[in-house]
C-alpha cells in the first residue's frame, strides 16, 4: 500500500553574511551567502488525490498575505520539475501551514519547496539521492538548496553552490517582522543603482565570520554580520534604519537585514537576552511584531 500523504518541516533562513558582485551579463550577481537555518518553520502536507485530479494548493497560517496557491508558488514549481525528471503524474493537494514569514528575506517561499521535493520523494518512492534534490531545488532558486540541508553553510555562485560551514554552537535571534514585503529583484536593482559610480570586487568569504562560528563566539559573529543588500532595502524602506539603531541600542550583539529584507535579524547572547529585546522591541513602537528563534537547525525532514 503506498503513503497517502506526508508532512514535511521546514525551516526559515536568516544570513549572517551576504556579499553581492557585480551585475553580470546575464543580470545575475555572483554571492557568497552564509546561511543560517533558524528555528521558524512552515509544515507542507502532501496528500494523494484521486487519479486525473492534478495539483491543488492551499495555503494557512498567521502568514499567508500575497502567497500563490496555484503554478506560481514554488511548490508547484517543485511539483513540475520532479515530474518531468521522473515521468510521473502527480495527483495530489499541498497544503501548506505558514509560519516564515512572506516576502521577508528568510526563504519562505524556497522553504516550500524544499519541503514539497522531500515530501515527493518520499510519497511516490523515488529514492532521491541529496544530490538529485539539490540539483531540482537549484533550477527553482537559489536558497532552495541550503533549504534542504539546514544548519549553517556557505553558498557561492548564484548561492546554490553549497559547502558546510566549520560551526560551533547555538545561536539566539530576535527577529523584527514588518507586515509588508520587499521585492527581492526591486531590491537588487536599488544596489545596482546606489553602487553605479564604485567599483565592485567579486565577493570573498568574510574570515573573521568564519572563525567565530567556528569559536562558537557570539559576540564576534554579531560583530562580523555583513549584508551588501541592506543599504539598498533601507533605502526602500527607511523605517528600517530605525528599526535597526533600536535593536542595537537595548543590547543586540550584532543587527543585519536578513537577504532582501525587510525582515530585521538581531543576534543576542542568549535565551533571556532575547527576551529582553522582544519585549524592548515591541514596546518601542517601531516594530510591527517580532519573533524569537535560534540556530543552526536541520533543513526539510519528514515528520509525519
Amino acid at each position: 500500500m503506498p503513503v497517502k500523504s506526508v508532512t514535511v518541516r521546514v525551516p526559515a533562513k536568516v544570513n549572517l553574511q551576504l556579499s553581492v558582485g557585480p551585475k553580470e551579463a546575464d543580470g545575475y550577481h555572483n554571492l557568497v551567502s552564509v546561511f543560517q537555518a533558524i528555528s521558524i518553520f512552515d509544515d507542507v502536507t502532501i496528500k494523494l488525490a484521486e487519479p486525473g485530479a492534478g495539483l491543488t494548493i492551499s495555503i494557512s497560517g498567521d502568514q499567508t498575505h500575497g502567497v500563490p496557491a496555484d503554478a506560481n508558488n514554488l511548490a508547484a514549481k517543485a511539483v513540475s520539475l520532479i515530474s518531468k525528471e521522473y515521468d510521473l503524474t502527480v495527483d495530489a493537494h499541498i497544503e501548506i501551514k505558514k509560519s516564515i514569514p512572506v516576502a521577508g528575506g528568510m526563504a519562505g517561499g524556497s522553504a516550500d519547496a524544499a519541503a514539497t521535493i522531500v515530501g515527493i520523494d518520499y510519497l511516490y518512492s523515488l529514492g532521491m539521492t541529496r544530490d538529485e534534490m539539490s540539483e531540482i531545488a537549484s533550477q527553482i532558486g537559489s536558497d532552495v538548496p541550503f533549504m534542504l540541508s539546514g544548519g549553517t553553510a556557505i553558498g557561492r555562485g548564484h548561492g546554490d553552490q553549497l559547502t558546510a560551514a566549520l560551526s560551533r554552537g547555538t545561536y539566539h535571534w530576535v527577529l523584527a517582522l514588518s507586515t509588508h514585503g520587499l521585492s527581492t529583484p526591486a531590491v537588487y536593482a536599488e544596489c545596482d543603482r546606489l553602487r553605479a559610480e564604485l567599483e565592485i570586487v567579486e565577493p570573498q568569504t568574510h574570515e573573521g565570520l568564519m572563525q567565530a562560528l567556528l569559536a562558537a563566539d557570539s559576540a564576534a559573529v554579531g560583530a562580523a554580520l555583513v549584508n551588501d543588500l541592506q543599504a539598498a532595502a533601507c533605502s526602500l524602506r527607511p523605517a528600517l534604519r530605525l528599526v535597526l539603531d533600536v535593536g542595537q541600542e537595548y543590547g543586540a550583539l550584532g543587527a543585519i537585514v536578513s537577504g532582501s529584507g525587510p525582515t530585521v535579524a538581531f543576534l543576542v547572547a542568549d535565551e533571556e537576552a532575547g527576551l529582553d529585546l522582544a519585549v524592548a522591541l515591541t514596546s518601542s513602537g517601531v516594530v510591527g511584531s517580532v519573533a524569537r528563534a535560534y540556530g543552526p537547525v536541520a533543513g526539510a525532514k519528514v515528520i509525519s
